[in-house]
């Protein structure tokens, strides 16, 4: 197994060093997770694109030492679209927040999995805008506060994981920051997967979301993410909870595969 020293001299962009992430922020666990996966895999990093929005989620693709595109707001799955249509043998890591993935770019999302293109998209939900000011998202909690909700959110938030299913996602998975091992499990299967991968990480903001909402130790925010979910394979007996795991795992046609059979067809 590879060390947090091999990764960081490996792949991290040293002059992005340190980070700007906030202490107690899960965004550098999904950073880790993302690296170890791509280097069990043996992935050649020179034939990888990593593409983000905007957000502290998105920050990411700057520290990786390989191809990136910091885009804007709620655009990097239109992106990643491009990059993967003009050339098809490159591998794509999409890593976006809640509010840009489900805000802003919430049509790039569905239409991005309606089209199934082979990207792997990485989201960190935080429940809300957290680089912005702390505004409430399209997944801040029932009865929460935010910025933009001090007297509690009394919108229902979506479940990301659940909408990306019903899109027709082929590898839908969702795990927190307190799960890293089977993280990394599932985002090696989502780098495998011929099609559109989502691949939801309920990861914390301190500094906005959780500081608001009374949880203000690192430790009860963390004990917070293992007491509050439950695996698939037991949510029908704690239906309370959020569900994490592998949700969805089927086989698709991919659109770059469909383009390339309606081109050799209406060639001949």
């Amino acid at each position: 197994m590879i060390s947090n020293d091999e990764i960081y001299e490996k792949y991290i962009r040293k002059g992005t060093m340190p980070t700007i992430l906030c202490a107690g922020c899960g965004n550098g666990i999904v950073l880790n997770t993302t690296l170890r996966a791509i280097d069990e895999l043996k992935k050649d990093i020179d034939k990888m694109v990593f593409v983000s929005g905007i957000g502290c989620s998105s920050r990411l693709s700057s520290y990786i030492k390989a191809d990136g595109l910091h885009t804007t707001h709620g655009r990097p799955i239109a992106f990643a679209t491009g990059i993967k249509a003009a050339n098809p043998d490159l591998d794509i890591v999409v890593f976006t927040g809640d509010g840009d993935c489900a805000g802003i770019g919430g049509n790039h999302l569905i239409h991005g999995i309606r089209r199934n293109i082979d990207i792997t998209v990485i989201v960190l939900n935080n429940y809300n805008y957290g680089m912005t000011g702390g505004q409430a998202s399209p997944t801040t909690p029932l009865e929460s506060l935010t910025t933009t909700t001090p007297y509690d959110s009394f919108e229902h938030p979506f479940d990301l994981s659940m909408l990306a299913m019903a899109a027709g996602a082929p590898f839908v998975a969702r795990w927190t920051i307190s799960h890293p091992v089977q993280l990394v499990k599932s985002i090696k299967k989502g780098l495998q997967v011929k099609g559109f991968s989502f691949i939801e990480v309920l990861t914390p903001c301190p500094t906005s979301y959780w500081r608001r909402n009374r949880i203000r130790d690192y430790e009860g925010i963390y004990r917070w993410y293992k007491e509050n979910t439950v695996n698939v394979k037991r949510a029908e007996s704690e239906p309370d909870k959020i569900c994490i795991g592998e949700l969805q795992n089927i086989q698709k046609k991919e659109w770059t595969e469909q383009w390339k059979e309606l081109v050799e067809r209406v060639s001949k």
